[in-house]
């Protein structure tokens, strides 16, 4: 008996941990350190090579930090695309894109979350129905253009105004919450939208941050759609013009050289570098700002049966 008590020591919350046990946790920290070790590799070699010349580029298979330091790809980037338009439209189409999907997402998810609402079975499996089946491009182009709505950010929004698996997310999350709370505000005079804004939003932040994160997420890295729906550059996507500024980069010739500094001009990877940076790092600044609410809605996903 005495020997096992001295086997165990205190863990960081009080609970008594056996050799073995401290062993597997090494291992386990060990390998997940490795493994996000190997995870931000690539993501340090693109920011490097965005920085890096062509010879360097060219000799070396893999650096985290270049030699010779050149801002040539970025100055490119700029020079030669409205990199900075781009930039606005995206911000603009993420922030109102995201409220609107916000909106009608959780607004259509509270009345299903309840198991009193007529016809909700109904509902639900119209819903599941739209996951499996769409309209189908050509159709939904010819919706938008009958409305008026080509070439413009409306149809970007639109056409994705409601993700049913975010909106199935949501309505398990209002379904949790304690019934008691709703009833009590009943009691008090609150009516149905009443609670909903004051009770139900505020003990929602979890999951709204986490869902909110990923329209936003769906709105920067959107492509297709803007490339289809979008005619006007002045309204191009940070994606379309990032697209642009590669291809032209594709056909840098030896002539061009001399207009960068004692480098030379950028070479081709090196530009798609820079694009990878400039279109990653905007929505990876928002990320910690929503971190702690993130990881709550996944764990306490995670936790309910």
């Amino acid at each position: 008996m005495a020997a096992n008590t001295k086997a165990l020591k205190t863990g960081s919350h009080g609970i008594k941990m056996s050799l073995g046990y401290r062993i597997t946790d090494v291992i386990i920290y060990t390998f997940m350190g490795l493994v996000g070790v190997i995870t931000l590799l690539p993501f340090l070699y693109i920011a490097a090579g965005s920085f890096a010349t062509d010879r360097e580029l060219t000799e070396r298979a893999f650096f985290i930090i270049p030699r010779v330091w050149s801002l040539n790809a970025y100055k490119y980037a700029i020079n030669n695309g409205n990199i900075l338009l781009g930039l606005k439209n995206s911000v603009i189409l993420t922030f109102f894109g995201t409220i609107v999907n916000m909106f009608l997402s959780t607004t259509f998810a509270y009345p299903l979350s309840k198991k009193h609402f007529r016809g909700r079975n109904f509902v639900l499996n119209m819903v599941i129905v739209t996951m499996l089946f769409s309209g189908g491009m050509i159709p939904t182009f010819m919706v938008l253009r009958a409305y008026g709505l080509y070439d413009s950010y409306a149809a970007l929004i639109l056409i994705g105004a409601i993700s049913p698996f975010n909106m199935i997310i949501i309505k398990n999350f209002f379904q949790e919450l304690p019934l008691e709370l709703e009833e009590a505000a009943y009691i008090d005079g609150a009516s149905e939208i009443k609670t909903f804004i004051t009770i139900v939003l505020p003990l929602s932040k979890p999951v709204l941050a986490s869902i909110s994160l990923f329209y936003a997420v769906g709105y920067w890295n959107d492509y297709f759609n803007a490339m289809i729906y979008l005619s006007s550059a002045d309204k191009y996507t940070v994606q379309i013009m990032l697209r642009n500024i590669v291809l032209k980069a594709s056909a840098i010739t030896d002539v061009m050289m001399d207009y960068y500094d004692s480098n030379g001009a950028p070479p081709d990877k090196a530009v798609k570098m820079a694009t990878t940076v400039i279109a990653t790092v905007p929505i990876l600044v928002v990320y910690p700002f929503v971190q702690k609410f993130f990881t709550k809605g996944v764990m306490v996903g995670a936790v309910k049966g």
